[in-house]
């Protein structure tokens, strides 16, 4: 049996991501101030809060495993550092294929100080509204992990979710421990 008080939190998280998404395509210009009411009911009674994300590549082995791992994610509908946290395994626009998306766990967020390991290249300081996202898997040379690393920091809007859930096969799954 599901308690009351977790019925309430559901109907107060969907309610908080609708009236975000709404505001968020109003700032945006892409609905009218007549519609914004409209679109939120249609977020509160439509719109899921999770979704089911196939993960690619082995950039994140072995925290989340190969090809082949169904990840179930939490919607962010406007990302900040306040609501996702560095260490967080996230879901995000790829950079050079705005189709694709990529699965990395946050490093940093803005006002970070960032030291390469290479001494030709100067630190610098993450911008506002940028992050920097890190591979898991240790194996993987910086350029194979397709992360911050060889394309540099990614925009906070580009992020699309925190990965909650990792089901690899029938009996190896479970929660997926943002740091």
């Amino acid at each position: 049996m599901v308690y009351l008080s977790t019925w309430f939190r559901y109907i107060v998280n969907k309610l908080e991501y609708s009236v975000s998404v709404s505001w968020k395509n109003y700032k945006g210009g892409q609905i009218s101030e007549t519609e914004v009411g409209d679109v939120v009911w249609k977020n509160m009674f439509q719109g899921k809060l999770t979704y089911l994300h196939w993960n690619k590549g082995e950039g994140m082995a072995p925290i989340i495993g190969t090809q082949g791992s169904t990840l179930l994610v939490r919607k962010i509908p406007v990302p900040d550092p306040a609501c996702v946290l560095v260490g967080d395994v996230v879901v995000f626009k790829d950079p050079e294929k705005q189709d694709d998306y990529l699965v990395r766990r946050l490093a940093a967020v803005e006002g970070y100080e960032m030291i390469s390991n290479n001494e030709k290249d100067e630190p610098f300081i993450l911008e506002k509204d940028q992050c920097w996202v890190l591979s898991d898997n240790e194996v993987l040379k910086p350029t194979e992990a397709n992360d911050s690393r060889s394309f540099g920091p990614v925009p906070m809007s580009d992020i699309v979710g925190r990965v909650i859930y990792c089901l690899r096969t029938a009996v190896d799954h479970g929660p997926v421990w943002n740091r």
